[in-house]
């Protein structure tokens, strides 16, 4: 078969991306030897700590020193903090959203970013069905390199209401909606995400809005089919009711004005996790007044070079012009002190961003801090707390033995400076060191 002359490039390309990436070790198991672990429990950080990997499950954590079974890699930890796994629980994975089809490399791309970011797991909130499960089964059956990828697909929502685009369930009544709903467990999704939101606030304009009752009979629906489910919620009064109507977690904070003592402790009561959301909102203001973060060193490693001058361009045109901009600037703040009460409070926060992208990630950790969280509690939410959104708590989210080795090491402590969670020396991801240097991203074709 003859193929045209520009054909191989592209076909290179996409080998490049659809074929498993190397490890950077093919080595049966890991000890790192004397390092400073933040094991994601929220305990304080312990000094010359010795990790042991074998297989793809931490077997041995110890302040005494190990002796390496054979065929371990040894990795020394002197100087440096090992982290678990971050993970963002709040995505829409690039290249299924729009009209024009789907760009697997895009997304695969964006999943190299989440990696090389430090980003071992990440929840898509509501995506085009058949791309985001193609993409978690590639994923699942070792064909692709990415962080551990949980969906949702589509969302549910009442005909109109928010997010009820292409692939959405759309549910009005009861016993009927039955049918839709097994349609939708027949595609096996992690979790289920329902939209709860009538809108009306900032710009937006009103829209329908799930009845409270069907929400807790759907609910209840797919809990007794094994899965859990998050509700999209803006403010307080919807999110008592989503909580009430048994829904197990809230993926947003409240946003639209400060939350009652009340609310602060039935969160804390209930133990709800609230996924944080805050650099969906505060990324409007800031590509209009601090472009200059596209030029800090993980955008430049992780975004496409067009990608940043389009961003600083006509994107921050756009920005600056939006109503919508100065609304969320002026409410950023109110959602960062809601989260901050909430976890003073004993209640369950977690990490996600709403976007698309590892440094978007990071950049929430940051928010959280700077809105009054202390570093070590943010470490906590970026792991732990995320993995219990799953109901996966007892599986990964933690350095500690038995759990599934995904785990960051550092070059700096994350708690005196939680910047310092983005100056990676290796990711690991189920035992298995990830090449950082054969990812498909802006910084190894420079390099």
């Amino acid at each position: 078969m003859k193929f045209p002359l520009n054909f191989a490039p592209a076909l290179m390309a996409m080998l490049f991306v659809a074929a498993p990436l190397p490890v950077a070790s093919q080595a049966t198991g890991l000890l790192i030897e004397d390092v400073t672990l933040i094991d994601g429990t929220g305990r304080p950080a312990v000094e010359h700590v010795h990790v042991l990997v074998e297989g793809e499950r931490i077997t041995r954590v110890s302040r005494t020193a190990l002796d390496a079974p054979s065929g371990v890699l040894r990795i020394d930890g002197r100087g440096k903090y090992l982290i678990p796994g971050l993970m963002d629980m709040h995505i829409h994975l690039t290249g299924a959203r729009g009209s024009a089809g789907t760009d697997e490399r895009a997304g695969i791309r964006a999943l190299h970013g989440y990696l090389y970011s430090g980003f071992t797991s990440v929840y898509d909130a509501g995506n085009l069905p058949d791309y985001i499960f193609g993409l978690r089964a590639r994923e699942r059956g070792g064909e692709i390199t990415a962080p551990r990828i949980f969906a949702t697909g589509g969302v549910v929502t009442a005909p109109g209401g928010h997010g009820g685009g292409r692939g959405a369930t759309l549910v009005d009544s009861w016993p009927e909606a039955i049918e839709a709903l097994d349609a939708h467990l027949a595609r096996e999704p992690d979790m289920v995400k329902l939209t709860f939101d009538e809108h009306g606030w900032g710009t937006r304009p009103l829209i329908p809005l799930l009845d409270p009752d069907l929400m807790s009979r759907v609910g209840t629906y797919f809990n007794e089919h094994g899965v859990r489910t998050t509700v999209h919620i803006s403010h307080e009064f919807r999110a008592r009711q989503a909580i009430v109507a048994g829904i197990n977690t809230l993926a947003h904070p409240i946003i639209q004005g400060p939350v009652s003592e009340g609310f602060v402790k039935l969160m804390a009561a209930t133990g709800t996790p609230m996924v944080s959301t805050l650099t969906i909102g505060e990324g409007y203001s800031r590509l209009v007044e601090h472009p200059e973060f596209l030029d800090t060193a993980l955008y430049q490693a992780v975004y496409e070079e067009e990608l940043r001058q389009r961003l600083r361009t006509t994107v921050r045109d756009s920005y600056a012009a939006r109503t919508w901009t100065t609304w969320m600037k002026v409410m950023t703040p109110v959602a960062q002190e809601n989260l901050r009460l909430i976890v003073e409070a004993g209640g369950v926060i977690v990490l996600g961003s709403d976007q698309s992208s590892g440094p978007a990630s990071h950049r929430e950790l940051e928010l959280m801090v700077e809105g009054g969280i202390p570093a070590l509690e943010a470490i906590r939410i970026g792991t732990l707390n995320a993995a219990a959104f799953l109901g996966k708590e007892r599986d990964f989210g933690s350095v500690e033995e038995g759990k599934l080795a995904d785990m960051v090491l550092l070059n700096a402590d994350p708690i005196a400076d939680i910047r310092n969670a983005q100056d990676i020396d290796m990711v690991i991801k189920g035992g298995q060191v990830i090449d950082r240097e054969r990812l498909d991203l802006p910084v190894n074709r420079v390099r």
